[in-house]
């Protein structure tokens, strides 16, 4: 079996407006140090080790379900486990 972790951001070019409200937040707390907080989403899958190519199988699943490729970009691990 083989553990994916998937994380989504916005890209770069799209404005993070809850990030931009979590980093006001710890300003707010006499924070300054932090100069960006982009917020995104975590996706964790479990693929059958059968499956011949992993990669284009998440490539596939984060570009029709997990990403909006307009607005997101995404990068993942695959790891085998028992």
């Amino acid at each position: 079996m083989y553990k994916v972790e998937v994380f989504v951001t916005y890209k770069e070019s799209i404005l993070d407006p809850q990030g931009e409200a979590i980093k006001g937040s710890v300003h707010r707390m006499g924070i300054d140090q932090v100069e960006e907080i982009r917020q995104g989403k975590y996706f964790e899958l479990k693929i059958k080790k059968g499956q011949s190519d992993v990669e284009s199988l998440v490539e596939e699943i984060c570009d029709k379900i997990l990403a909006n490729p307009v607005m997101e970009s995404y990068r993942y691990s695959i790891t085998e486990v028992e």
